[in-house]
């Protein structure tokens, strides 16, 4: 017989040894069971599905309102038969045919006719002319009055200059504009009028300069302006067998049209000069004419310069510009109203894709001072008449130096690394600093924003160290990006150089939140603006 602590000592063990039941894992369906008898679970789908249905509702009712108002908007339209015609639109949304012309037009447009083919009094033409032509002398006067001028943009900049190249006595104007007349631009246009909205802005400039200067001659185009057709906008005068234009007017306001035509023309040796941006400026005393490396503080100059100079383009092209500064109390780009974000995709309400969809404040008189600064411009320019206007910064020597000392700074920072410097070269060249400095950065120095003794420096140690580059010719350089520099005086550069390139520490231990944040956001524009080149 067992002794019972044997008994209990087994009994313990069969315990220990014997494995405990799994537990059945619970199914899918009794999971929902279980879920769907939950209170909590109850009321949150309870609320969902209230939310869901009153978001139906409201959604339904705006869909039948807005299928009621086109009905109604349909409704409202007469049937087209006999006593009421329509046409179709361009693609531009303008009417692809003029109203029918009063009495007067008729009568303009008859004398026009007769005057373009050589029926017109020169005795009258050289006394409403007389004053020009008293002021040039004969032999200036003599090319103008045979010039071939294209005028792109006819806005308020656009249609005041061709009025005065008209009035003044040049004879073959081409007009290229896709848009037409609007009521809120009678502010600003030098000749539209109440009828005229609606109209194509180059058959009204054309036809109401007619009844100024009825011989000359006109080409419209009715289009935006596009590179693809650079060379059918830009061509010859059609029937001038051959005669190119003698000067392009830049009067555009879209930044892509306006870079396109600018580079067109000084790659192909076209003589062009651009209006810079009227909107929000008030002062006509700020109001110059100079290259377009010397306009500062217009916006619209300092976008295009920035895009014409990543594509190779620094100066030589001649542009009206306003020196005013923007400040307190002052007009400013109108901010498109919030509920129109609420209603999804702003670029929608461009005329056109690319093209801007706020409103541009601008005071009527501006456009009139840019456009008549414009059409003396190219007035002096085409007649040789004596004129200064300004130059460029002409600091290449400077854009030199500071590539020298950006050569030899990274020279010795490959030393440093016990790397033979001889014979090393960056991939940066002094148009390259011409961008990073103007353009980027302003002037300035990041740091102390002084515009004196500027140099380029590297921001950061790069990550594996200074590496140098060897191709098949045997050509050894350094893998170094525009984005990699930033502007410093020599002064705080060589200090950078010591802390930061030699010493090991980091930009954010030595320069304060200000200073890392401009430098941050003036790479980020860099690196928007390096798409460009």
């Amino acid at each position: 017989m067992d002794r019972p602590g044997n008994c209990n000592l087994q009994t313990k063990y069969s315990l220990i040894a014997r494995s405990p039941e799994p537990k059945l894992q619970e199914t899918m369906t009794s999971w929902f069971e279980r879920q769907a008898s939950s209170h909590h679970v109850q009321l949150v789908a309870a609320a969902v599905l209230s939310g869901v249905t009153v978001a139906g509702l409201i959604y339904g009712t705006q869909a039948i309102r807005r299928n009621e108002a086109v009905q109604e908007l349909k409704a409202s339209i007469p049937e087209l038969n006999e006593n009421h015609h329509a046409d179709m639109l361009t693609d531009f949304g303008a009417a692809s045919r003029l109203p029918n012309a009063s009495r007067e037009d008729e009568r303009v447009s008859a004398l026009a006719r007769r005057a373009q083919q050589g029926d017109y009094d020169k005795a009258l033409i050289t006394e409403q002319l007389t004053r020009t032509a008293s002021f040039l002398g004969s032999d200036r006067f003599a090319p103008l009055c045979d010039s071939f001028i294209i005028v792109v943009g006819l806005g308020g900049v656009g249609s005041h200059c061709t009025s005065a190249l008209a009035r003044s006595g040049v004879s073959k104007i081409r007009l290229i504009d896709f848009d037409q007349v609007t009521l809120s631009s009678l502010n600003r246009h030098a000749v539209a009028t109440l009828a005229d909205v609606g109209t194509p802005k180059v058959e009204c400039v054309a036809k109401r300069l007619q009844a100024v200067v009825p011989w000359v001659q006109w080409e419209r185009f009715k289009e935006v302006w596009k590179e693809e057709q650079a060379e059918r906008l830009l061509g010859p005068w059609s029937a001038g067998k051959g005669r190119h234009p003698d000067y392009v007017v830049d009067a555009i306001d879209n930044i892509d049209s306006k870079v396109a035509l600018l580079e067109y023309c000084h790659k192909h040796d076209i003589k062009v000069v651009s209006s810079m941006g009227a909107g929000c400026k008030s002062d006509p005393t700020r109001v110059f004419v100079g290259d377009i490396s010397a306009s500062l503080e217009d916006p619209l100059s300092r976008v295009t310069r920035r895009r014409l100079r990543a594509l190779g383009i620094s100066e030589a092209i001649p542009v009206v510009y306003s020196t005013e500064k923007p400040g307190p109390g002052k007009a400013q780009l109108l901010p498109l109203p919030e509920g129109e974000f609420l209603k999804g995709q702003t670029n929608e309400l461009s005329v056109l894709p690319d093209f801007r969809a706020r409103i541009l404040p601008v005071l009527g008189t501006m456009p009139a001072v840019f456009g008549y600064t414009v059409a003396n411009f190219v007035v002096l320019e085409l007649t040789g008449y004596p004129h200064e206007s300004g130059a460029g910064k002409g600091r290449e020597k400077m854009y030199d130096n500071i590539l020298a000392n950006l050569q030899g700074l990274e020279e010795r920072l490959a030393r440093h690394e016990r790397a033979d410097s001889l014979g090393l070269k960056i991939p940066v060249t002094k148009d390259d600093v011409g961008y990073l400095v103007e353009e980027v950065y302003r002037g300035k120095s990041v740091v102390s924003k002084l515009p004196t003794r500027l140099a380029l420096v590297r921001w950061k140690v790069p990550e594996g160290g200074f590496q140098i580059e060897e191709n098949r010719e045997g050509q050894r350089s350094v893998r170094l990006s525009l984005n990699d520099l930033v502007c410093m005086t020599k002064d705080e550069t060589a200090a950078h150089e010591k802390e930061v390139l030699k010493g090991g520490r980091r930009p954010e231990d030595i320069y304060s939140t200000e200073v890392l944040q401009l430098v941050e956001r003036r790479r980020g524009e860099e690196r928007h603006y390096n798409q460009y080149r």
